[in-house]
């Protein structure tokens, strides 16, 4: 009879080749096919997209034999298949019973065991379970298709989002950000409004009009790079090199002569005791004390080897970009162009994030905190949130910054660059969040600050790595402090 472990055959979901299937009929959609036509960076981002989709539902159709109805037909077919012929017949009653609540074989099963009663056929049992094994099987290929359709139906209805959203967010690619309309695909996962993409739009044309806060963005998206790291002055890089040595197992070039019994090197004058039958004997008794004249070969042997190498560091170590912690001050104090100044520098570090591949977490602060991840699968949707946030309260810095200390104490918000953009109308703050900023910079975690305003808190500003200060006159003026 056909063990339980033969189901695993149909289980092996990837050999059925129905979820490739699938995914040749997905991608054979005009719709993609159009939208990789206009935009052809967006062809690949679709492809790892399904690639990765591809892993998760071949996972889950694996498990669809794990739910209660066909694990207990399961465990009461492996049990019939190690009776005895004589225990089939005594209990093959009492199976069929318990199939006819959970099993679509019960109505095959009473017709095959009312057909066969009193025959007594040897061949009967082993038919059975093998008309059995086959129902089986087609119960888990019908759940597996259930499951593939209902997740492929997820599926295209994601994509046609994504698409759809990224042909919404081509208007503010207009204004500076076309490069990245391919790598906005990972944050189009929610439905953007229209005026969510005036909002963006809006703020996406400020951006361009105002060069210094470009300058600003584009200067903190460097500086990850160029922060000193004294701890790696003199560092150490195990790398895999081919290297060559000298070998004589290498027959690159002759190099002289030798004794030895290695007749692919020998000289011909060697040979000449072969020719007559009284000297033969010489030849062997000179082969087995390895006394033949050989060619002595060398050349370079060349190997993977791990090779140690110790470099000293320039002052200016590059270092891993950590993700970006943008606090944006909003009090009522910062209504107006400081605002825009504001939303529009976060949206450009934004864009800095993405094109970086590096996480933007924004947390905006009055007299209570409101969170937004910027870089992830709704981000496009936070984006919008953001921008549309009316300022108002009053300053409360302290409490901000011990929540992003907090972030970057986890691994995810390691070698982080925390950004408060704020007027700095407050007071300083204590000795106790001036010591866990200390503290938190020996992780190369950095500290800057975008002074909105002529009255900022200079005593305030002194704990930032670096500190601009940024409120243009008619003329425009940008100067950075330290």
């Amino acid at each position: 009879m056909l063990g339980a472990d033969a189901l695993n055959l149909v289980m092996m979901v990837a050999e059925s080749g129905m979820i490739d299937s699938s995914i040749a009929e997905v991608l054979s959609r005009p719709q993609f096919l159009t939208a990789a036509k206009s935009n052809p960076n967006i062809k690949p981002t679709i492809k790892n997209h399904i690639l990765k989709w591809r892993g998760k539902v071949k996972h889950k159709m694996t498990k669809v034999c794990e739910t209660e109805r066909i694990q207990e037909e399961l465990a009461l077919y492996q049990e019939v298949i190690h009776w005895t012929e004589d225990e089939f017949y005594q209990q093959i009653d009492n199976v069929v019973t318990k199939l006819e609540w959970h099993s679509s074989f019960y109505i095959e099963a009473s017709k095959l065991v009312n057909n066969n009663k009193g025959l007594m056929n040897p061949m009967f049992p082993r038919f059975f379970c093998e008309r059995w094994y086959e129902s089986l099987s087609d119960a888990i290929k019908k759940a597996q298709l259930t499951e593939l359709k209902e997740d492929k139906e997820k599926l295209l209805a994601d994509l046609y989002q994504r698409i759809e959203t990224l042909k919404t967010m081509e208007s503010v690619a207009a204004e500076g950000d076309e490069a990245q309309i391919g790598k906005l695909w990972d944050m189009a996962s929610a439905k953007l409004t229209k005026s969510n993409v005036d909002i963006m739009k809006l703020h996406a044309r400020f951006l361009s009009k105002n060069k210094g806060l470009q300058d600003i963005a584009s200067k903190l998206g460097r500086m990850a790079n160029e922060a000193p790291d004294h701890d790696r002055s003199q560092a150490q890089a195990e790398e895999v090199k081919v290297v060559e040595e000298k070998s004589d197992f290498v027959t690159d070039d002759i190099v002289g002569i030798q004794e030895g019994d290695d007749l692919s090197r020998l000289l011909p004058n060697e040979t000449l005791f072969l020719s007559h039958p009284e000297l033969e004997v010489i030849f062997y008794q000179h082969l087995v004390d390895k006394r033949l004249m050989n060619y002595r070969m060398e050349g370079a042997d060349r190997k993977l080897r791990k090779v140690t190498a110790h470099s000293r560091a320039a002052s200016d170590t590059l270092i891993e970009k950590g993700p970006f912690v943008v606090c944006v001050d909003a009090s009522g104090s910062m209504s107006g162009f400081p605002e825009q100044c504001a939303k529009a520098l976060a949206y450009g570090l934004m864009q800095i994030a993405l094109a970086e591949e590096r996480d933007c977490y924004v947390i905006l602060f009055s007299t209570q905190q409101i969170t937004y991840e910027l870089t992830k699968q709704d981000g496009l949707k936070e984006v919008a949130d953001f921008l549309s946030y009316k300022f108002h309260g009053g300053t409360d810095l302290e409490p901000v910054l011990e929540q992003s200390i907090e972030l970057m104490h986890g691994d995810k918000y390691k070698n982080a660059d925390l950004v408060v953009l704020s007027d700095f109308i407050a007071s300083t703050q204590s000795e106790h969040i001036d010591a866990m900023v200390q503290e938190v910079k020996q992780h190369q975690n950095r500290f800057h600050a975008v002074c909105l305003s002529k009255y900022g808190n200079p005593a305030l500003m002194a704990m930032f790595d670096h500190t601009w200060s940024y409120h243009p006159s008619m003329l425009g003026r940008l100067t950075q402090i330290r």
